[in-house]
């Protein structure tokens, strides 16, 4: 892969200092892997996405492996979720099931065709905590690498929303509070997924009206994730398709006793899967993660 002329320095001046404790001895040189893709089998890249065409422009960039975690989110409950008579109403827009046969027979000739590439199986699953039962019967349906946990929905007026919708519709504040808050719940309410997915999603639809978004103004809110995540012995994702986290966040999810990192480019067609993990690697190296065991693995303290 080529690196842009980004530099770790040039990082941290943009992005906030690097934590004084664990700067790393010298630059690192390696391409992760992709950990978070959607192809063509995702409700919302059935378009754009292409399974094939992803495996061949991660072999022209280097990268070593990816990870094809197509989304399972639900609009219904169904036995065994947390679906009592108080449970919301659930409000999304052209969701469908996953047909887990026929991505997995998808993914079955993309390894054949491409065996210089590591292909993991995997699903983003939305709001595991509420659906329980939903969840198991995919995750029983087929085999699956990598199980990526997301928050894409928080109660509002008796619905669960998506929380960009909510904001200017509510105080900024209050949308984000609501929505951490929830990633805890999450997080302490489901161990079925291995990488917790986009810290702060509701970033990537922030109004100019609200002014810059501020990461220490929710410094509070952001490390209780991150304890309750490090508690678990859980992985952080790094996500270069929100708008990028600084190596001030990435040093919170460190002190707060954070051991791995993952990277995901949350692509939706091909041309951008890996992208900029360049200036992602800068920022989590400056953070104090390095490559883990092999090229295929997380980064890590």
């Amino acid at each position: 892969m080529v690196r842009h002329a980004t530099s770790v320095t040039a990082a941290v001046a943009e992005r906030g200092p690097i934590c004084s404790d664990h700067v790393p001895a010298k630059p690192v040189v390696g391409v992760p892997s992709d950990s978070h893709v959607h192809t063509e089998w995702s409700y919302d890249a059935v378009r754009t996405g292409s399974m094939a065409r992803t495996c061949e422009r991660a072999i022209e960039l280097g990268l070593p492996a990816v990870a094809f975690t197509e989304h399972v989110d639900f609009t219904e409950w169904g036995e065994g979720d947390d679906a009592d008579e108080d449970a919301p109403a659930i409000t999304r827009a052209n969701v469908r099931p996953l047909d887990v046969d026929g991505y997995q027979a998808c993914v079955a000739e993309c390894r054949e065709r491409f065996p210089g590439l590591r292909i993991r199986t995997g699903i983003e699953t939305g709001e595991a905590h509420l659906f329980r039962g939903s969840v198991a019967r995919v995750l029983k349906a087929g085999t699956f690498d990598r199980v990526l946990g997301s928050l894409h929905a928080i109660e509002h007026d008796g619905r669960l929303v998506d929380p960009g919708r909510l904001l200017g519709t509510l105080p900024a504040d209050e949308v984000m509070d609501r929505y951490f808050t929830e990633m805890v719940r999450l997080v302490e309410g489901s161990d079925v997924f291995e990488v917790l997915a986009h810290v702060d999603y509701p970033r990537r639809y922030w109004r100019y009206a609200d002014g810059a978004y501020d990461e220490q103004r929710y410094e509070d809110l952001y490390r209780a994730v991150f304890r309750a995540l490090a508690g678990t012995g859980r992985v952080l994702e790094f996500n270069t398709k929100s708008p990028f986290a600084s190596v001030r966040l990435i040093c919170w999810w460190y002190d707060e006793g954070g051991a791995a990192v993952s990277f995901g480019s949350d692509t939706h067609s091909p041309d951008r899967v890996g992208d900029r993990f360049d200036l992602a690697v800068d920022i989590v190296e400056a953070a104090g993660f390095r490559p883990g065991r092999d090229r295929y693995d997380y980064w890590r303290r």
